[in-house]
């Protein structure tokens, strides 16, 4: 649902974290929602501020606290340091902004407790780890928003100001109304992704899949052992990473997006990726798919990989221009900008409502 384009001309701080630059060269969702947030926002007349790396792309107003994305840097031993010093930067600045929104988990947390700006978080990773749950009862002041409502499960009493899902602009984009053959992998090879589901599936559907993922060094075993000889699976290719264009041309092309998830998915991106080239995606319902899913008509959720297969036959029934048009209504970068605007602007009004009360 939108809310309408609201030129209020606010002063906002976006804190990306440093890990890519800001949009990503290759592989990167909360860098790449922090971008498309950033351009909206200033193509709406808000003065915006970025921090993120210095190789980073943006008409806002950059300040660099990395000398590039650190998981390209390659020889960045501390990461941790670099987000840090970032943080200092913010908040010297703090006082010049309406709002600060912070991508960067619960890094600043300390600091925001004991600062009367106005702040949100934007929580991109999953949060059932048993740590989380001690920290955010600690820290239930900090006004929090979700990327969808099966990521706040874990913790249903922290301060959840809102829901915001993903979106995308809503550029041209390749829409292939008659598909390859091909079924398509996009994102990491890791334990949790089950590339090794997708070979399965595509194997029992008698369909090619092409695989595009990057591999991190935490996977890199894991890849060795137990992914890295289904690649030699008659019918797999594997591309290896790629960028945002390469992306839209695979997935544009491709039948189905497999989603074979094991894991309780906060949002995937790729899913409203494939969603902008018509492309419709069958997943495992974990996480965040059931939200994101339209069930016989973006795509199908299953259970299992027999149930997946018998989806590839049933996907070419799909209208790729209603995918795409559920796309436009639900997860465009417009739509998520206004929702964050409303938030904005909430903070802004708790403020006042809170200054009038010390006044009085």
């Amino acid at each position: 649902m939108g809310y309408g384009r609201r030129e209020v001309g606010l002063r906002i701080a976006q804190v990306a974290p440093l890990y890519e630059s800001v949009p990503p060269k290759a592989y990167g969702g909360t860098e790449r929602i922090v971008s498309y947030l950033t351009e909206e926002l200033v193509g709406r007349g808000h003065q915006v501020t970025l921090y993120a790396s210095a190789d980073s792309v943006t008409s806002a107003r950059l300040v660099p606290c990395a000398p590039m994305g650190l998981r390209l840097a390659g020889s960045t031993t501390d990461t941790l340091a670099y987000h840090v010093l970032m943080l200092e930067k913010v908040f010297r600045e703090a006082d010049s902004f309406d709002v600060i929104h912070f991508h960067v988990d619960y890094l600043h947390y300390p600091l925001s407790r004991r600062s009367r700006m106005r702040q949100l978080t934007t929580l991109h990773g999953r949060l059932d780890l048993p740590e989380l749950a001690l920290l955010y009862r600690e820290f239930r002041d900090m006004p929090l928003v979700s990327v969808s409502r099966a990521q706040r499960k874990p913790l249903p009493w922290a301060n959840w100001v809102g829901t915001v899902y993903h979106g995308l602009p809503c550029r041209p984009r390749s829409l292939h109304r008659k598909p390859d053959s091909y079924l398509a992998f996009v994102g990491r090879i890791s334990p949790e992704k089950r590339v090794d589901r997708a070979i399965e599936i595509a194997q029992k559907a008698g369909r090619p899949l092409k695989i595009m993922a990057k591999i991190d060094k935490v996977d890199r075993d894991y890849f060795e052992a137990e992914i890295k000889h289904l690649l030699a699976t008659p019918g797999v290719e594997f591309l290896g990473e790629g960028g945002e264009e390469d992306k839209d041309e695979l997935l544009g092309a491709a039948l189905a997006l497999l989603f074979p998830i094991d894991w309780p998915e906060p949002f995937g991106l790729v899913m409203i990726e494939a969603f902008s080239v018509g492309t419709p995606v069958i997943a495992f319902g974990n996480g965040s798919v059931p939200e994101v899913v339209d069930e016989g008509i973006t795509g199908f959720v299953v259970d299992n990989v027999a149930e997946a297969a018998r989806a590839v036959d049933r996907v070419g029934g799909l209208d790729r221009m209603g995918v795409r048009h559920v796309f436009e209504q639900r997860f465009s970068a417009t739509r998520m900008t206004d929702d964050y605007l409303v938030l904005y602007e909430g903070l802004q009004a708790q403020e006042r409502i809170g200054s009038l009360k010390r006044a009085s």
